[in-house]
């Protein structure tokens, strides 16, 4: 066998460990986090279940689905809980092949990235959602139950969760762009008007079909976008971003 399949299957095995040191790690949260599976759902849900007319109920129309969808949440909690550590075990794997210079400035990304996508679900969870709920009990039909299933609503909150959280990712991804020099500070400044209208495009497509919800992820990914253009701008100043160790490996 030759040094370099050698070196590729050590490459595997050792992914391969970290990849089920990760997975245990969620596991073991999990099982943690078991018992309280239906407290954490009816977490989910309270933004929904203040928002209900008197009497309101959320239903399931799934023989299982009362067993299953606060596992569901149960999972993702911990796979939340154990991201550090996930996180860890990713950085652990690729940081060998990084120069000096690149851990430096991958470190901090990935920290601040993992803190923004938090940040973007919680400002769904505490803001989004109870605008959203109440104006859709406002707008009900007189003599209409307005209810939901368990698992649609589960559905809604993670794809909620998601856009919003990938929107805080906005100032990460325009200062990765400027510092691998894809693009410049001022040619972020010049297209800003294209990204105002795709922040509302992407709001019409990500959120429910209404103005309010719309703005509610539009704005705040319009004012990351001049965030992400602040910090760039104040990173490629001479000196504050220097290449150290070009070249040299660790």
């Amino acid at each position: 066998m030759s040094e370099n399949q050698e070196s590729l299957i050590s490459h595997l095995i050792e992914l391969r460990d970290r990849l089920l040191r990760a997975i245990l790690a969620v596991v073991l949260v999990f099982l943690c986090l078991f018992p309280w599976a239906k407290d954490l759902y009816s977490l989910l849900a309270r933004p929904l279940l203040l928002a209900l007319p008197q009497g309101g109920q959320m239903i399931a129309t799934d023989v299982v689905g009362v067993f299953l969808v606060p596992m569901k949440v149960a999972l993702l909690v911990a796979f939340v809980i154990a991201l550090p550590y996930v996180l860890y075990q990713a950085w652990a794997f690729v940081a060998p092949g990084l120069y000096v210079h690149e851990k430096r400035l991958v470190l901090p990304l990935v920290t601040a990235s993992s803190v923004l996508f938090l940040v973007g679900m919680a400002f769904a969870y505490f803001v989004v959602f109870p605008v959203i709920f109440k104006f859709m009990a406002s707008i009900a039909p007189e003599g209409v139950a307005w209810m939901t299933d368990i698992e649609k609503y589960l559905s809604f909150a993670l794809t909620t969760f998601v856009a919003f959280g990938v929107t805080f990712e906005v100032p990460v991804v325009v200062i990765v762009l400027v510092r691998m020099g894809v693009v410049s500070v001022a040619k972020l400044r010049e297209i800003r008007p294209y990204v105002i209208v795709g922040a509302f495009v992407v709001g019409a497509i990500f959120t429910p079909p209404d103005v309010l919800s719309q703005l509610l992820l539009a704005v705040p990914l319009c004012i990351l976008y001049e965030l992400g253009i602040i910090v760039a701008a104040l990173l490629v100043k001479p000196g504050v971003l220097k290449l150290e160790g070009d070249g040299e490996g660790t």
